[in-house]
């Protein structure tokens, strides 16, 4: 913030700036994933009904959340230009809204999961996978709160250069939730086995633990004490909440607009058989995996231009905006790289070999896997556009052209072509590479056209 105006325009503290911001943002992300790998495979190993059961429950708390943290995300530009103006009153404001914010949607989002049994019946899921189900959201849907303010607190820590302790603290949160879970779905250590219930508990459990060490820090640590983003926290701001809110929702939809662009294309994948879906889940969990990269790094993006934009200064705009690009291209053509030349290796970390199935869903998997490498470089270019016109505060247009590029574009595309062609369950992958091509090539030049639509 003190750099001279020389400084801030030059490439290398730019780039060290985005490594050192970015690399705790994509590790923390990693940790988090490693939570729910973590439940996944502590509850195959509990039985095949309780897995089933946790799948459908978590993909409603997810889809609640992701929707909720929009608001959270919201808060990154806010907080970010406040300091670059150097105003910490506004970045205070941003953050008690965000939680003000996040506390609303929760309440309204909660009766979703209050009731999920009737709404899994309906769908036509079975009797017994949905009153599990059901079980699962009775103590996990109190984790969905914590879980919103660990985001909103993610977004600030970021914000202040603090982004390294988020990781420390998901780490931390990843060891509690598998001892939780060891636990309390089996009933080890003394514990109550409590199947699928005891997985809710290490949920809830290490979403809890993470909130209140969050919240420790950011009130205690001498260097943020200045910021005292708690003080007077009953006080309304409804200029500051109307506009995290505006911000906020289109962020949600676009999180949403994308997993389920995935989620729909799982779908159909079925159509084509057991060995086809199974081939399609392991090359999806190998791009989530991946995509965890881009989606720090649009993290990254959003903060590094909200300072610019709050110091009022295009030209580091430009300089923050071009070095985190060409970071996430570097990355993006490195995955596809190891994509296409390690395809077996990659696939097979997912497989027993041993087993009757295994040769065939390799198979199947391989050329899934060349199209996810191609289409690399437009998934990260789509996930940095959005971050960067975050960073200025630009949320409805990105999410317009989400929704445009993932259900006008990608889905008839992928529909049509495994439907209608020759290329049958390859078709999909195409398809949803044409989709996030689409949403690249606009985001892209909603950013570089910045200063002519005004957003600068």
């Amino acid at each position: 913030m003190n750099q001279a105006p020389t400084q801030r325009h030059r490439f290398g503290p730019h780039l060290r700036a985005s490594i050192l911001l970015g690399l705790p943002m994509v590790g923390a992300l990693l940790a988090q994933m490693l939570m729910g790998v973590t439940d996944t495979i502590m509850l195959g190993w509990y039985g095949a009904a309780p897995l089933a059961a946790s799948v459908l429950a978590t993909q409603l708390f997810l889809l609640l959340m992701l929707a909720g943290s929009g608001f959270a995300q919201a808060v990154m530009p806010m907080a970010a230009q406040a300091l670059g103006a150097g105003d910490p009153k506004s970045l205070r404001r941003a953050v008690r809204m965000g939680f003000w914010v996040v506390s609303a949607f929760s309440v309204i989002a909660l009766p979703l999961m209050w009731f999920a049994e009737p709404v899994f019946l309906a769908l036509g899921q079975d009797p017994a996978v949905a009153g599990m189900a059901d079980e699962y959201l009775s103590i996990a849907k109190w984790a969905l709160l914590p879980n919103l303010f660990i985001m909103v607190l993610r977004s600030y820590l970021g914000v202040v250069n603090k982004a390294h302790i988020v990781l420390v603290i998901t780490l931390m949160a990843a060891a509690l939730n598998g001892a939780l879970n060891y636990a309390f779905i089996f009933g080890n250590w003394g514990a109550p086995e409590m199947g699928i219930r005891g997985a809710a508990i290490a949920t809830l459990g290490s979403s809890l633990l993470s909130m209140a060490l969050l919240i420790a820090y950011s009130h205690w640590h001498p260097a943020l004490r200045q910021h005292a983003i708690y003080k007077r926290f009953w006080r309304s701001d409804w200029g500051g909440f109307f506009e995290l809110f505006r911000l906020g929702w289109p962020i949600g939809v676009l999180f949403t607009a994308e997993i389920s662009l995935f989620a729909f294309s799982a779908i159909m994948m079925g159509w084509f058989g057991t060995i086809a879906l199974a081939a399609h889940g392991i090359v999806l969990q190998i791009t989530s995996v991946a995509f965890m990269i881009p989606l720090g790094l649009s993290q990254v993006a959003t903060i590094r231009l909200g300072l610019a934009k709050g110091r009022g200064d295009p030209v580091e705009i430009a300089t923050a905006g071009k070095t985190v690009l060409l970071l996430g291209i570097g990355f993006a053509l490195t995955l596809s790289a190891l994509f296409v030349l390690l395809p077996i290796p990659l696939i097979s970390l997912f497989l027993d070999m041993s087993e009757v199935d295994a040769p065939a869903i390799l198979t199947f998997a391989i050329p899934l896997l060349i199209v996810a490498a191609a289409f690399q470089l437009v998934d990260t270019l789509q996930v940095l556009a959005a971050g960067l016109l975050r960073g200025l505060k630009d949320t409805r247009v990105p999410m317009q052209i989400a929704l445009f590029s993932y259900w006008v574009i990608g889905i008839p595309a992928a529909y049509y072509l495994s439907q209608y062609t020759t290329l049958e369950a390859l078709g999909i992958w195409i398809g949803l590479a044409t989709g996030l091509t689409v949403a690249s090539i606009l985001g892209s030049w909603r950013y570089i056209n910045r200063e002519s639509l005004g957003l600068i």
